[in-house]
């Protein structure tokens, strides 16, 4: 139980982080994803280049480069967000 806690709080922070560098789509809950779904596709990316070793995990570094990759590709399919409520 305690490690989806991490799992929840470093994907948080990595999302909030990435979209630091790429603006995306807004609200707390689409950050936690998108910086749990950077860690995973840091992980797996690194798994088909041979960087990690079996079980081994992206860390707190991949998870923010792969949520801004993940960030990047949002943004080129579907454009800029639009700006956030006054």
């Amino acid at each position: 139980m305690l490690h989806w806690l991490w799992v929840i709080i470093i994907g948080f922070l990595a999302g909030a982080i990435a979209k630091w560098f790429v603006p995306g789509p807004h609200g707390c809950i689409v950050t936690t994803l998108l910086g749990v779904v950077g860690a995973v596709f840091a992980t797996w990316l690194g798994h088909e280049i041979g960087w990690y070793q079996p079980g081994q995990g992206a860390g707190f570094i991949g998870a923010i480069v792969g949520a801004v990759l993940i960030l990047a590709v949002y943004r080129a399919l579907f454009g800029p967000p639009p700006p956030p409520p006054v």
